[in-house]
């Protein structure tokens, strides 16, 4: 199949981040034509003075909405794009040159019209971003709940590095209005048209998470609210490791108390995880400092994630009302 690229940015009081990311398209050592479609979801702090500047460089064009949140953004890039492969990506990304050549060589190679790529930390970044990206995006935590190069077949891309093609977009009619969530939501509903989503290794983007510890929190918190209603909309999705940080936290008080009444074994098991955990971060980021960060980092993830997801399995479980009006903060709504 004959790819024409549209790379759809919504973005959101985030006009710095726009600039790192185009700058970083013009340096693509990609050969072929495409567009750049950037959508300003309502922002007071528009971006539309930078997106000028690289429109000498770049195939780009700005449109500014009502705020309507980032899955209805994306949608509305998709419609005024020309492409037929959307590639959509978050406006705090950076791209590797080669990004977009690793992409088209994955789909010349074997075809598939929904894609995800990995995230990675820049030399860059602050020691809390890439302890943050570890634990992000590491098997011993939640970064392995999606699926990884053994789920070939079963990958859950996120929004902030997907592709999809024209034709499934218009198939399955794009984003939802839950977020977070809209990504997996997107991708159980592709599977479900017969299409198939697969991870693109090498296509990875420097994914720069501006948040501390209590942004953080309240985002793996909301992460895990959102997968119970997903397991609702989609039965078939539904996995026992989605239970994993609940009862790893609940797990770890039980320790605390068996080691208070003299019982070590539990806990020297949780420290032992601990370790592997340290090790695996040292060898991946080369910080010590990373790497201890690494552990609070998974304690904040695992705490916000479980209680997220229990909170949201018992109110889904004992009441008859909608998530929309269970979780009014988790939808955006259409004006």
């Amino acid at each position: 199949m004959s790819t024409f690229f549209s790379i759809i940015v919504p973005v959101y009081n985030r006009p710095e981040e726009i600039r790192e990311l185009l700058e970083s398209l013009v340096y693509q050592d990609f050969e072929q034509d495409y567009e750049v479609v950037i959508v300003e979801d309502g922002s007071s702090e528009r971006a539309e003075d930078i997106v000028k500047k690289y429109q000498k460089n770049l195939q780009i064009s700005y449109y500014y909405k009502d705020n309507s949140g980032p899955g209805d953004s994306r949608n509305f890039g998709m419609r005024k794009a020309r492409g037929n492969f959307f590639i959509i990506l978050d406006s705090d990304c950076i791209l590797p040159k080669n990004y977009l050549s690793e992409v088209e060589k994955e789909l010349q190679t074997e075809f598939v019209h929904c894609f995800g790529g990995p995230d990675a930390a820049e030399a860059s970044f602050t020691t809390v971003q890439k302890a943050i990206n570890y634990v992000m995006t590491s098997f011993l935590t939640t970064g392995g709940i999606r699926g990884g190069k053994k789920a070939v077949g079963k990958f859950q891309p996120r929004s902030f590095n997907m592709g999809i093609s024209k034709t499934a977009f218009e198939k399955v009619g794009g984003f939802g209005q839950i977020h977070p969530g809209e990504d997996p939501d997107l991708t159980f509903r592709i599977w479900k048209s017969g299409f198939h989503s697969r991870l693109f290794p090498k296509a990875y983007v420097y994914h720069k998470r501006r948040i501390d510890w209590n942004k953080f929190y309240i985002q793996v918190n909301k992460f895990g609210m959102v997968r119970p209603i997903l397991n609702r909309w989609h039965p078939g999705t539904a996995r026992p490791t989605y239970w994993f940080p609940t009862m790893f936290m609940f797990g770890l008080g039980l320790s605390l108390v068996f080691w208070v009444f003299g019982m070590a074994l539990p806990i020297l098991l949780y420290a032992a995880y601990f370790l592997l955990l340290f090790l695996d971060a040292l060898v991946s980021t080369k910080s010590p400092v990373v790497a201890l960060l690494a552990i609070f980092a998974a304690l904040v993830q695992f705490t916000g994630y479980g209680l997220g997801f229990l909170k949201s399995t018992i109110l889904l479980t004992f009441s008859k009302k909608q998530p929309e009006v269970l979780f009014p903060k988790l939808f955006f709504k259409l004006k």
